[in-house]
């Protein structure tokens, strides 16, 4: 069992910091009156207990991971964390089947944002929370993976991000905890900076934190049934497809960009080929609402504008019902889906470099 330690060190080490996430909605029901604030304490204990009780018993690993140890790693570390998530939100009053409560976190923590619940707009609060922090966390989380665990497996493309990302960030900061912390920080403080954002353009304190860390994260979880289309601002939708555009762009040039300015980010081809693909898409999108019999005009381009990059940064938000746009938006939009961000970004989809 001696090779299994690393991983059980780490998945440890994991589930103690959901645990401890676990502490925010149950502070926040607790605050607000809201017994629910039982539940998430509950399953705080079982999950701190769980992680703590795995680092303990493996604190001392044999050497460093291997390539299966980090296969096994990165399969374990959805299902275990997965598992553990769900638990609030089977036994909070949302009276939901463990089934849909593993969905719905699986959904959050891979940033997916599919769902299964309906009712937003008078759920628990603690509920929304954590369902955007799974995502949050889930966003940090696949930024991670990118950079130290799918490089060491050889994914499809990943080993040359791997040698440009450590390139670019040894010649700043020669370790990787540094690394590691300062890509922290930058996501903290793109997420604090988005929240600031929607409270300015008028949105609520508790949705702004909320759809801050989905937007950010990319995953698209919302406070209301009708998305962001709930608000009906301007404001609030450019401000969206900006920190969603910041949450698909590699976040290691963000690192660059601290010694090098901004040309490092906008400098680098992948980022380019981002913004053009983006705006290529979004002209389509605004013209081909002529074939449902839409004037193009300022407004249609404000709808094509956000839910082109909802679609393609793999998102989700909504504002409008595109389905009445024709059969060409229809499938211009299936195929944008696809596309996704950039490399070590929160983004899903193919990534613009295999485009390249």
């Amino acid at each position: 069992m001696a090779h299994l330690r690393p991983v059980l060190l780490i998945l440890g080490t994991l589930l103690a910091t959901l645990g401890s996430a676990m502490m925010i909605p149950a502070l926040y029901d607790l605050a607000v009156g809201n017994d629910d604030w039982i539940v998430f304490a509950a399953s705080t204990a079982i999950t701190l207990f769980s992680g703590v009780a795995l680092v303990l018993a493996n604190r001392s690993p044999a050497g460093g991971l291997t390539i299966r140890q980090a296969f096994l790693l990165t399969t374990l570390a959805w299902v275990v964390l997965t598992a553990f998530a769900a638990i609030p939100l089977t036994w909070s009053s949302l009276n939901v089947s463990y089934t849909d409560a593993f969905f719905e976190a699986m959904s959050g923590i891979t940033t997916t944002g599919s769902t299964v619940l309906s009712g937003l707009d008078k759920m628990p609060p603690g509920i929304l929370l954590w369902r955007g922090l799974l995502q949050w966390l889930g966003g940090l989380g696949i930024i991670v993976m990118a950079i130290a665990v799918l490089p060491m497996l050889q994914v499809g493309g990943m080993q040359l991000f791997r040698v440009e990302a450590f390139e670019t960030a040894g010649k700043i900061m020669p370790r990787a905890t540094q690394i590691s912390a300062w890509l922290v920080l930058l996501y903290i403080g793109f997420t604090v900076l988005c929240a600031l954002s929607y409270m300015a353009a008028g949105m609520g304190a508790f949705d702004a934190v909320v759809h801050a860390m989905t937007t950010l994260a990319t995953g698209g979880y919302s406070t209301h049934d009708a998305s962001l289309g709930f608000y009906d601002s301007t404001l609030i939708e450019i401000i969206a497809i900006l920190f969603m555009c910041i949450g698909s762009l590699p976040f290691l040039l963000y690192v660059r960009a601290i010694d090098r300015g901004l040309g490092a980010v906008f400098g680098n081809a992948q980022v380019r080929w981002f913004f053009a693909l983006a705006a290529s898409f979004t002209v389509l999108a605004w013209l081909s609402q002529s074939g449902g019999g839409y004037k193009v005009g300022w407004l249609e381009l404000r709808d094509a504008a956000f839910n082109t990059v909802s679609l393609m940064t793999g998102t989700g938000f909504t504002t409008v019902d595109y389905g009445g746009w024709g059969p060409f938006a229809a499938t211009l939009f299936f195929f944008v889906m696809f596309v996704g961000g950039c490399a070590g970004s929160t983004s899903c989809g193919i990534k613009v470099f295999r485009f390249q």
